[in-house]
């Protein structure tokens, strides 16, 4: 409902993209040595399918509820699949 808020979150999503290259710091290349991550990226694409259905509903009392949780989810993904990472990692190295 706020503006300027939908235009950071908007921003934010974006920028975050491009930081991605930069916080990737696994030991491993792919995602397949790392279980946890692979839960979390279907959680993501869910996440974002969901945010797409969002977006197209009207401006109403459950959907601005439901679409503040989704953006929190988003938002909690790339905060956790770094940090993640870094445990699966130091347990494997243990």
């Amino acid at each position: 409902p706020n503006k300027l808020g939908g235009v950071i979150a908007l921003v934010m999503s974006i920028a975050i993209l491009f930081l991605m290259p930069i916080l990737h710091v696994n030991q491993s290349q792919g995602f397949q040595f790392y279980p946890l991550n692979q839960i979390l990226f279907w959680y993501m694409v869910i996440t974002i399918i969901l945010l797409t259905w969002i977006g197209a509903r009207p401006v109403e009392t459950p959907y601005i509820l439901t679409g503040q949780i989704l953006t929190v989810l988003y938002f909690s993904y790339y905060i956790l699949n770094p940090l993640i990472s870094k445990l699966w990692d130091n347990l494997l190295n243990n």
